[in-house]
């Protein structure tokens, strides 16, 4: 009987499900998308019962389109959306309240107050993360001082903390196992980069009881097993599992993902070195060979700009659609845009940025402004890339590209042209979700090895930068002072 590898790459708008084949081949798939809620501006919530839901409906979507059945499935991997924080009642097994998604911005001003405690470079030495919203440990502790009656419960293990990979395995568990894996543990701004386990200093400082957090194992490792006994093989946060799936294993080699946010990563080895460019460390994966560590630069809005022009402005019927429009115009007319909806994140980490528009004029048209957006995109990440290459002392000589906005040309060319750098577009784009698929399938002895995982990544199309350097240092120079006039827009009494 033929076997799978079974995939989870529960993102941050929808899941996704993969069946994966021993050649690395996708033989089905199944997607389900996931509603974010807005109670207030700068919050970001879901529903975990709806990410459960439609986990589950995605899986049974790819199973059906793979024709395979339960049996034939090996082994199970997941990538999950980071950061984001759920609270589980443990004797009843389901969630308390909604997921604090981690675009959320409710805690900014309380990182700012540990910023003036002093605190931020505590924080940095120990866990490689800035001090900003966009992690954990200040959306947990919000929820243990504003949901009533949930503290005491805590401190008991009767309430438990779970990152999005740690609800699944409770879930796909029966409630048998609360466990997450070492790279989505590096995201809480609770974990030891060193020790690597939980950190009781910065417990005490966040207020975080440690009988309400999981046991945190290798990502490549058995972590437990569903009701008809398939082991949950492999786990990472979907930024690591994308690296891995890019089969990025040396140090140096790089991806970016452009998904709802853009995720710049590079591998740098077996130890923690520390960004001085605004860049955080963290985590790659754990495997039975030991830690390796990357340097990321994580961008909040990418993707879900073009889904901002197209659910609230109506600019565009669907994605696809931006890559015509923007090529429909040789420029943007000197327009840029600055979707700093949540903030900015690496390497400026400005909470209190706000989305810009400058240089609009009379002549400024719909094509103009989705090529700005586009535009913005490729910006950002040069930012992270700028501030890596500083960091590494490593210039690349190719990034390999993924996620959902990856399939634009006119984007991956953009972005080629600003790097300078050539960009490589796989196969098959969801690599997060075979990130999860190797890991999970070397633990099982589904693939030998790296080096088989390695051979099994096929080019499809690359981009090669275009020789008109000075132009496009010209529009970067723009960029960044549009930057700049977005920069603390919100003031700090206004966020609160």
């Amino acid at each position: 009987m033929k076997q799978y590898i079974l995939s989870i790459d529960q993102g941050t708008t929808g899941t996704t499900a993969l069946v994966v084949d021993r050649q690395g081949n996708v033989c089905g798939r199944g997607y389900a998308r996931i509603d974010q809620h807005y109670p207030q501006p700068g919050w970001v919530e879901q529903d975990p019962t709806d990410i459960w839901r439609k986990t589950l409906q995605a899986i049974e979507e790819a199973k059906g389109r793979a024709n395979v059945n339960e049996k034939q499935i090996a082994a199970i991997g997941i990538a999950n959306q980071r950061e984001t924080t759920i609270l589980i009642n443990k004797d009843t097994g389901e969630a308390i309240g909604p997921a604090i998604v981690w675009q959320c911005r409710r805690t900014a001003a309380r990182c700012e107050e540990f910023r003036k405690q002093g605190l931020a470079e505590i924080i940095r030495a120990k866990t490689g993360l800035v001090v900003d919203a966009y992690f954990s440990g200040t959306k947990l502790e919000w929820m243990l001082g504003n949901i009533k009656g949930i503290r005491p419960l805590a401190e008991r293990g009767k309430v438990l903390f779970a990152n999005v990979d740690a609800w699944l395995i409770w879930k796909l568990t029966g409630g048998a196992v609360h466990a997450t894996d070492v790279s989505n543990a590096s995201r809480t701004m609770l974990f030891n980069l060193h020790s690597l386990d939980w950190d009781r200093e910065l417990l005490e400082m966040f207020k975080v009881p440690r009988a309400m957090l999981p046991e945190v194992r290798p990502s490549s490792h058995v972590f437990g097993y569903t009701s008809s006994g398939i082991p949950i093989a492999g786990v990472a946060g979907d930024q690591q599992a994308a690296l891995f799936g890019q089969a990025c294993f040396e140090p140096g080699m790089g991806k970016i993902t452009f998904g709802t946010g853009a995720f710049v990563l590079m591998n740098i080895g077996k130890n923690p070195t520390h960004s001085k460019h605004g860049l955080i460390t963290t985590v790659a994966w754990g495997t039975a060979d030991g830690v390796e560590y990357a340097l990321e630069g994580s961008v909040f809005i990418a993707g879900a700009v073009i889904q901002w022009l197209r659910d609230e402005l109506g600019l565009i019927a669907n994605a696809a659609e931006s890559e015509q429009l923007a090529t429909e115009v040789n420029d943007t007319g000197g327009v840029y845009f600055v979707p700093a909806f949540v903030g900015l994140g690496a390497p400026h980490w400005d909470m209190y940025a706000r989305g810009t528009i400058l240089g609009l004029t009379r002549g400024t048209s719909k094509s103009h402004l989705v090529r700005a957006a586009l535009e913005a995109i490729a910006y950002q990440v040069c930012d992270v890339v700028k501030a890596m290459i500083a960091d590494s002392k490593l210039r690349p000589k190719e990034i390999r590209v993924d996620g959902g906005a990856a399939a634009n040309n006119f984007l991956a060319q953009f972005q080629a042209d600003m790097l300078g750098v050539k960009l490589s577009r796989p196969r098959w784009v969801e690599t997060t979700a075979l990130g999860a698929a190797y890991l999970a399938g070397l633990t099982v002895g589904f693939w030998k090895d790296r080096a088989e995982v390695a051979s099994l990544w096929q080019g499809d199309r690359f981009f090669l930068p275009s020789a008109e350097r000075e132009n496009y240092r010209a529009l970067y120079r723009g960029w960044r002072r549009a930057v700049k006039r977005s920069k603390r827009w919100l003031k700090q009494e206004e966020a609160r």
